[in-house]
């Protein structure tokens, strides 16, 4: 019996086990391997690099300007004509213009989209599902400045039938065209997780004698909800940094009134103002571009923390 096992061919194989693990495992330079890796870490690197650079501009070029204006008089201030005689330079209007049309989209964006995930995700039929979600994936493709004219060509004038006294440019119009732009990010981001939801979940809740309303508001949507705030978010955090369409639809009047219907400016048109090239580089003037982009920087920094603070809250782990 010992001899057959010794010439047993299986058996050689085996006994020859470690001496294959020992050549699989030699030490050696794949250039391959190493050429792969050291271009995903340069990439990195230059990541890492640009932002840093970015921050180091701003700051630096926000330092000086605030070497000529104070702090209290930007943060606070009420009035903005840095471009015009007496200068001022509170920025509370561009950032009351920026918060309103954000505000305005969210109210328009949010509920349209988690409508449209829930819809996808729990009673559209697949063939319903494969024509909508890329329409919807289709909306985010256009270019922004697409949706400045279409703000000012189609949205206005229909608005102009409704409220006669409305401005040519506005911020509601402003605010419905942020809002279609958002929107499919929160479909789609709301649609993915909420599908994510096991299906146990769901027939569970349908065992207890749940209905359809019930599973969907009661079940999915509470075990989807991390990344449901996610998408919200990201979207109003989108609707703060977009630029064309606002600079087309809202306007350049800096102020802060609470009539949707007047003229407005946000912080990104501004910046778009100042970096058209009519202003010198190197005054006052020109130094309010670094200022108000890195309030931009600094707010938008802040949703993205509160974010992952709301995400890792309310994350849901499944097996």
């Amino acid at each position: 019996m010992t001899e057959e096992l010794q010439n047993d061919p299986a058996n050689s194989r085996w006994e020859s086990g470690p001496t294959v693990g020992r050549s699989i495992k030699k030490s050696g330079v794949r250039w391959g391997e190493f050429a792969i890796k050291s271009w995903l870490a340069s990439c990195s690197f230059i990541s890492i690099v640009t932002t840093v650079a970015i921050v180091f501009l701003l700051v630096r070029e926000t330092l000086k300007f605030f070497e000529s204006v104070s702090p209290g008089d930007f943060f606070f201030g009420t009035t903005w004509t840095p471009l015009f005689q007496p200068s001022a330079f509170g920025v509370l209007p561009l950032v009351w213009g920026t918060m309103i049309v954000t505000i305005g989209a969210a109210i328009i964006a949010i509920p349209t989209g988690l409508a449209s995930a829930i819809y996808l995700s729990e009673y559209a039929p697949d063939k319903v599902r494969r024509t909508i979600k890329p329409v919807l994936e289709l909306l985010a493709g256009i270019p922004t400045v697409v949706y400045g004219y279409f703000a000012l060509t189609f949205v206005t004038p229909a608005l102009r039938n409704i409220f006669p006294d409305i401005q040519v440019f506005n911020a509601l119009s402003a605010s419905i065209v942020v809002g279609i732009m958002v929107l499919p990010m929160i479909a789609t981001m709301s649609d993915n997780a909420l599908r994510a939801v096991p299906i146990s979940l769901r027939q569970g809740a349908y065992a207890l004698g749940a209905t359809s309303y019930e599973v969907t508001t009661r079940v999915v949507v509470p075990a989807g909800l991390s990344g449901v705030m996610a998408s919200f978010l990201l979207a109003i955090s989108r609707a703060i940094g977009e630029t064309m369409a606002v600079s087309l639809a809202a306007g350049q009047t800096p102020n802060m009134s609470l009539s949707m219907f007047e003229s407005i400016q946000t912080m990104t048109s501004y910046i778009v103002q100042v970096s058209l090239g009519d202003t010198p580089s190197g005054g006052v003037a020109y130094q309010t571009l670094f200022a108000v982009a890195t309030l931009l920087f600094a707010i938008t920094l802040v949703i993205n923390i509160i974010s992952q603070l709301i995400l890792n809250r309310f994350r849901e782990v499944y097996d």
